[in-house]
């Protein structure tokens, strides 16, 4: 019980601290965005920590099956801290974030290719927006979707190497998958693997869909500025968190249907053999 609170205190610390990375970073946060910024924090470390503390599944996946949210938190705090250093590197040119702006240059040449999702965000940009500001929406953009890119490789390599979900040899699917209901109807492997596919889906779209969203929403309903920084930073992390963490739970689904699957066929062959 110890351990359970101490990890849960520990995790719901270190979202809180997360949230408060764009405004400790960033130089125009102002009282109203500090206070909003810090409502936003205790949501995050009070939901967290409430959700690990507990012993029943509550709305995080995989919660019991590590390194499945490390890896997504790490994605998470090092996409957001890397694009508030390139946005915090005009008017605090220190050497950390001059060194990641310099970095993010370099990945935006090679990301910015036409049709990808780089382009795309950069052409969300609204029609006043100056070259510089286009140049940075554009470093941020290939920055993250590099980020994105490497967490998916590290997972794929945890599942081969380490045999994930199984590594602990243990897999309670109704704590690690609290939004999936097994007693719904029909094939429990059947419906894993279709949701498996749709989450895939979602997650590759999404890069390519979202800005075109952006775009439109812009145009025809209610403008959206991604000229302020902490605008520009949760916007950009979210345009691809959003993606990689379906794309990883996608995976991951396929990962226990397959689980499932296997463990069938081992009761059936069993259950043929002479007594």
């Amino acid at each position: 019980m110890m351990s359970r609170l101490a990890g849960a205190l520990v995790r719901a610390i270190l979202m809180g601290l997360t949230a408060c990375v764009p405004a400790l970073m960033l130089p125009d946060t102002n009282v109203d965005t500090a206070q909003i910024v810090a409502l936003i924090a205790v949501f995050a470390t009070f939901l967290t920590f409430f959700e690990y503390v507990s012993v029943y599944p509550g709305l995080i996946a995989f919660r019991d099956a590590p390194p499945f949210n490390r890896i997504r938190f790490l994605a998470l705090f090092v996409m957001v801290v890397l694009l508030s250093a390139i946005e915090a590197a005009p008017s605090e040119p220190n050497t950390f974030n001059r060194l990641i702006a310099a970095f993010g240059s370099v990945v935006g040449d090679a990301f910015d290719l036409p049709y990808s999702p780089v382009r795309l965000m950069v052409l969300s940009m609204p029609t006043h927006s100056t070259f510089a500001q286009v140049i940075e929406m554009r470093n941020m953009s290939a920055i993250a979707f590099a980020i994105s890119l490497i967490t998916l490789i590290v997972f794929a390599l945890t599942m081969i190497l380490r045999g994930w979900p199984l590594s602990r040899k243990t897999f309670n699917v109704w704590v690690n998958l609290p939004t999936f209901d097994p007693t719904m109807g029909g094939d429990v492997v059947e419906r894993l693997r279709r949701d498996s596919w749709v989450n895939v889906a979602l997650g590759f779209l999404l890069p390519f869909v979202l800005p075109a969203i952006l775009k439109l929403i812009s145009v025809n309903i209610t403008p959206i500025s991604l000229l302020s920084s902490h605008t520009l930073v949760w916007t950009v992390t979210a345009w691809v968190f959003i993606p990689v963490s379906l794309f990883m739970r996608g995976i991951a689904m396929g990962r226990v249907a397959t689980m499932i699957e296997r463990k069938r066929r081992a009761q059936e062959s069993s259950s043929y053999l002479p007594a």
